[in-house]
């Protein structure tokens, strides 16, 4: 609220204060004026003795005490504004670093980033890099399919008969209670040995390929061992292949069957708990074995769901969700006699993690009731696959219906909505164990292209949920080599350690034929894949001489970034891919929303614009300017972006031919030099093949050394940009030393520590005492100050993070440095460039007293004002400390400096958090604008469960009522649950398993999380200005302005006289979002731009579907089943063998 006129001399309303005249007599500003700052005088630092400026006197009373007028305070800020620009300007060494620079021109080279040539080059050989695993790829596909067409079916193939190394063998053997162990049935598993491999980041064996069958598929039915011998021939591909490329990573051919042969051999990666990997599972395979979906998931919640079945459905629905990829499209509604959907999606939205989520934690809460309604449900799944108003896969088409039985065939709503051309699939699945008729189930499936599945109990879901995929297949097969087209994913984490891959994947189709003149066969035989880890992408792309701002990043259809320095995640579950958007990556404007749209598009371009920036340690916001280039990577999905600030248009390149003066620089790389030459950071890069790398700057510097011991700058094993120019930086650098620093007291100007950093690599800290306490990152590029000071004007204030301030009984033994850093801008004709930042850490306590004085009424020669009983004079922060509040907060809101000594242990903290009344007055002035985001790679700690005596999961808990009713006793719930009973004694652990633990690292201790973050910056007031926080009694008035050339903003407010204005608290600090970010119901409405694959097989007029999962029902028979689970008991557990009903046709 900007000062209203007051007739000067009035006295201001307020508290029992002495009556003081209205600040600032003379011409006022009116309401909203803001005065801009005059320019500043002589340094009055330059005249002061250090001695001076230590507060002498106790302040006087404040009663005969005004607020400064503004003119006041804007000498106030000229003063501190010429005392940082001298202290810089004598010690930061800007100047004579720009001459040392030109003194040795002979020594460098300036080259040009060519924007256009430089990403169409890293296109170029990222396309090289995938064509050569594509062909790989094509040799594989092509072997798998002639090997499977001359393999002859065995119907009496036997376990002993086939030899393998299977991966989890290792494992099952160490664990006494494996029932492979006790059935003795690894007689034909071979034992290998291992050698360490840092391509893959494990142990493998390159003689042998290795196999992984999902724990719930029986290793000795006669579809595995069938499919075990014949893909045992692509072994020799797998070797021949890395014969010919020897940078190839995994090798994998996923079956249909869930059978993973996979090249080199290596142990599984075993769980803690259970392994509930399966191939088919894995996005890359999903995205290889089908077109995208637009799918609608209907679930009978009528009142004949009992509890047990409604468990089995929601399980069901939740795994079926597991099988779409981004690509696809889906909806959940669950019916009775009405139809609604299940979550807030009113429409078809795109499956990906945070969607699904939604629908996941949505089902949970479905509630049986009412009478069934297939008509209802399947209307309403029509209705939504007919909504062309909205975003969709635009492929296959399929309605999938959980049910537990009923009678009605709803022929008329097929009728209606999709014959004669049944463009909609539709999947019926029976689930839980009743008497009901599933003939009705069957015909649905039949009459409509799909399949009918049955799902009794638990140990069915993840098998029946997922086959769906070998119907939508059958289009693809048909298709032949028009379908053969390779794709390449998301990126995602290896199952086996590799860290962030992307696939590249190929279709394997069934080749054979039931006789001649017989149709083709439509089976697709599984998939086949190559991994690119994401660090071999990246080492294709500049790293350095990009500038510490600059970076190449690159994106998907979908928008996700594969590239992107900000691609972080902090954990990751390997069940899911990793989707961060490329304006969640970046701080998302209508610009980058442009760029994005074009680069999905595949077109090329170029534009510069005005942009948000997050600084590294995501607590400050910077409007820089960027340039943006792209280009299309061929052959793929992906489009390439490069980002240039225009200051990183040039580089520096070392020409260091005299060896004699290499010799000469690397000597102030030695620990003997650094008592007078100041200590020495390398930044940790790879200068050299054989150099050992270090988390200790130290202990790296050492490797360095020895390496550098025994081979020259010039080695062929080393790179000679990063060592020449290093080189370079460490002469270039101590020459600073030899001529600003070595003869000045810091002690004089109460300075810690002078330093530079450059995009060399170098980091000097003078003195050499002062490194025991510099915190910053050895990699300039990975410094927050360094990469600020690029992108400021001025000199930029850094003050120690919160976490590492110590409290004020310590201040007194350890000294606290603010930094304070500025860029060194070369200009070398018409080409500039900034290869360096220069700095000053300054002593926190001793430049908080000169603080004080520099926002003083004193001059040079006075003592701290004194004003009489009967005089009013205007207030300082000398003197007034008691009354008024004094401090420097830099532009993101965090404290810098203040008069008041309690709150030196604050500097460092968001200023909300020391004066949440005065924080919120300069936001709502206009000082400050926030800005928030969305963190959607953070980890968070596991949530405590909240049920920790309940039964376990998925199982239905009978009510005492239930128990009580003699009906209940006979109904099929009854017997269900007592056959979960009986499962959950042999197979105990599936039911404790946690997902997290089952599926990923086993030493994952945190989830996956959206966090919210807020960050200020400075607003568009760039002026001085007076306002009043109004409060009644309580009000309060301040002055604020901008510190020019500087981060900083001074501001002088009374102190509170009350603590009744209670105003809301800014928050600064990073809070976990429980709805995982904006409301997904919200942005499912704003859908950005995508687009899905180029091409789809949806349909092919040849399709053969009279194999649609015609089933048998039958009543249970309580003795005969009771039989069952006593035999169960017994130790004969079940072993589960889908593959004989679904797979039937695939014997050949």
């Amino acid at each position: 609220m900007a000062v209203p006129a007051r007739t000067c001399g009035a006295s201001r309303p307020g508290p029992a204060r002495t009556a003081r005249p209205w600040p600032g007599c003379g011409p006022q500003p009116g309401p909203g004026t803001r005065r801009p700052t005059s320019g500043p005088p002589r340094p009055l630092w330059l005249l002061l003795p250090p001695l001076l400026l230590l507060p002498l006197l106790a302040a006087p009373s404040a009663s005969a005490y005004s607020f400064p007028q503004q003119h006041t305070m804007q000498h106030w800020a000229r003063r501190l504004e010429q005392e940082v620009d001298g202290v810089m300007r004598i010690f930061g060494g800007v100047q004579q670093l720009r001459e040392i620079y030109k003194d040795n021109r002979n020594l460098f080279e300036v080259q040009e980033n060519e924007p256009q040539k430089l990403v169409e080059k890293v296109a170029g050989d990222i396309e090289s890099l995938l064509d050569r695993k594509v062909q790989a790829l094509k040799r594989l596909a092509d072997a798998a399919e002639n090997f499977q067409k001359a393999h002859r079916w065995q119907d009496n193939i036997k376990e002993e008969d086939i030899v393998y190394y299977d991966a989890k063998a290792d494992a099952e053997l160490d664990d006494p209670e494996s029932e492979d162990v006790e059935r003795g049935s690894k007689a034909n598993t071979l034992r290998l040995d291992f050698i360490e491999d840092p391509n893959f980041k494990n142990k493998v064996n390159y003689s042998y390929a290795a196999v992984q069958i999902p724990t719930d598929i029986y290793k000795g039915s006669t579809v595995i061992l069938n499919e075990l011998n014949w893909t045992e021939a692509l072994e020799n591909v797998f070797m021949e292949n890395r014969r010919q490329d020897p940078t190839l990573l995994w090798q994998v051919f996923g079956s249909a069957t869930g059978v993973t042969r996979y090249y080199p051999a290596t142990p599984w990666r075993a769980p803690k708990k259970i392994d509930l990997y399966d191939v088919r599972r894995r996005p890359w395979y999903i995205q290889g074995a089908s077109s995208p979906k637009d799918m609608v998931i209907i679930v009978d919640v009528s009142g004949s769901v009992s509890g047990l079945t409604l468990k089995l459905m929601k399980t069901s629905v939740c795994e079926m969700l597991d099988t779409l990829s981004d690509d696809d499209y889906v909806n959940v509604a669950s019916f009775n006699e009405k139809a609604q959907p299940v979550s807030c999606f009113t429409h078809l939205v795109q499956a990906n993690v945070r969607n699904k989520k939604v629908f996941k934690e949505a089902v949970q809460g479905m509630v049986a009731k009412g009478t069934t309604g297939y008509k209802a449900g399947f209307e309403y799944a029509f209705d939504q696959l007919q909504n062309s108003n909205i975003t969709r896969a635009n492929c296959n088409k399929m309605i999938m219906m959980f049910t537990d039985g009923g009678e009605d065939r709803v022929q008329d709503v097929f009728e209606k909505y999709n014959w004669p051309n049944r463009t909609v699939r539709v999947f019926t699945f029976s689930v839980g164990q009743h008497n009901y008729d599933v003939t009705p189930l069957q015909w649905m499936a039949c009459a409509n292209k799909g399949y009918y599945f049955e799902i009794p109990s638990i140990g069915a879901i993840r098998i029946n949920t997922q086959e769906y995929l070998d119907v939508l297949g059958r289009p693809m097969v048909l298709a032949g080599k028009e379908a053969k087209q390779v794709q390449w994913t998301n990126v995602y984490e290896d199952a086996l350690g590799l860290g962030l891959v992307v696939t590249g994947t190929l279709p394997v189709f069934n080749l054979t034929q039931d006789g001649p003149g017989e149709k083709k066969n439509q089976l697709i035989l599984g998939v086949m894949g190559i991994d690119v880890a994401l660090n071999d992408i990246k080492r294709l792309t500049p790293n350095y001489t990009l500038g510490a701002n600059g970076y190449v990043f690159a994106i998907d259809l979908n928008g996700y970034v594969l590239l992107h320095p900000n691609l972080k995640p902090q954990t990751t579950n390997f069940r899911e891919p990793v989707t961060l958007d490329f304006l969640d990556a970046e701080l998302e404007d209508e610009n980058k929303e442009e760029i994005r749209r074009s680069m999905i598009d595949g077109n090329k371009g170029h534009k510069q614009i005005r942009t948000l920036v997050k600084s590294l340690d995501e607590r400050y916001i910077d409007e820089v300017t960027r340039n943006y280039t792209w280009v299309p990577i061929r052959s793929t999905n992906y489009s390439l972006g490069l980002v240039l600030p225009p200051y990183s248009t040039f580089y520096l390149q070392a020409n260091l031919s005299d060896q004699i003066l290499q010799v000469k620089y690397f000597e102030f790389l030695l620990p003997s030099s650094f008592e007078s030459e100041g200590h020495v950071f390398i930044a940790p890069r790879e200068y050299c093949k054989d150099l050992n790398a270090s988390d200790n700057n130290t202990e790296f510097l050492k490797n360095f050394i020895e390496l550098m011991e025994k081979v020259t700058p010039d080695s062929k094993q080393c790179n000679n940009f990063l060592l020449h120019n290093l080189i370079l930086d460490t002469g270039i650098t101590q020459q600073l030393v030899e001529r600003v620093w070595r003869d000045q007291d810091l002690n004089t100007y109460s300075l810690l520590a002078v330093f530079a950093a450059t995009d060399g690599g170098i980091t000097r800290v003078f003195p050499n005492k002062a490194a025991e306490d510099w915190t910053e990152n050895p990699e300039p590029f990975n410094a927050s100050f360094y990469r600020r000071s690029l992108d400021n004007h001025g000199y930029v204030f850094k003050p120690p993070h919160q976490d590492a301030l110590l409290r004020p009984l310590e201040l007194e033994n350890d000294t606290v440095g603010i930094l304070v850093s500025t860029a060194v801008e070369l200009s070398l004709g018409r080409r500039t460039l900034r290869p360096a930042v220069v700095g000053v850490k300054l002593d926190l306590e001793a430049w908080a007293e000169k603080f004080k004085v520099l926002a003083s009424n004193r001059t040079h020669q006075d003592q701290p004002q004194k004003c009489g009983p009967n005089s009013h004079c205007e207030m300082d922060c000398e003197v007034n400390n008691e009354d008024l509040l004094c401090v420097l907060i830099d532009d993101g809101g965090f404290l810098v400096l203040s008069n008041q000594n309690h709150q030196w242990d604050q500097v460092g903290r968001f200023f909300s958090e020391v004066d949440a009344n005065l924080m919120l007055a300069l936001y709502n002035n206009s000082f400050y604008t926030r800005k928030e985001s969305y963190d959607y790679q953070a980890a968070c700690a596991p949530q405590p469960p909240g049920n920790l005596g309940a039964a376990p999961r998925g199982v239905f808990v009978p009510t005492v009522a239930d128990f009580l009713n003699l009906a209940w006793w006979t109904s099929a719930a009854a017997w269900s649950l007592f056959q979960q009973l009986l499962y959950g004694l042999i197979y105990h652990s599936w039911f404790q398993a946690d997902p997290a633990e089952a599926e990923g690292n086993p030493e994952t201790r945190e989830s996956s999380c959206v966090m919210k973050q807020t960050q200020y910056y400075f607003g568009s007031v760039n002026a001085s200005y007076n306002a009043i926080i109004d409060c009644g009694n309580c009000s309060r008035l301040f002055h604020a302005q901008r510190l020019t050339n500087t981060n900083l903003l001074f501001v002088v407010a009374e102190k509170p006289l009350c603590s009744q204005c209670e105003a809301g608290r800014l928050l600064q600090k990073e809070t976990h979002c429980p709805a995982d970010g904006p409301e997904q119901c919200e942005l499912v409405q704003r859908p950005r731009y995508r687009r899905g694959p180029h091409i789809c097989f949806d349909y092919n007029a040849t399709e053969d579907t009279s194999d649609c999962g015609r089933g048998a029902s039958f009543p249970p028979s309580l003795g005969v089943l009771v039989s069952l689970q006593l035999l169960l008991l017994l130790g004969l557990p079940p072993r589960p063998q889908p593959q004989v009903l679904v797979h039937a046709s695939r014997r050949l």
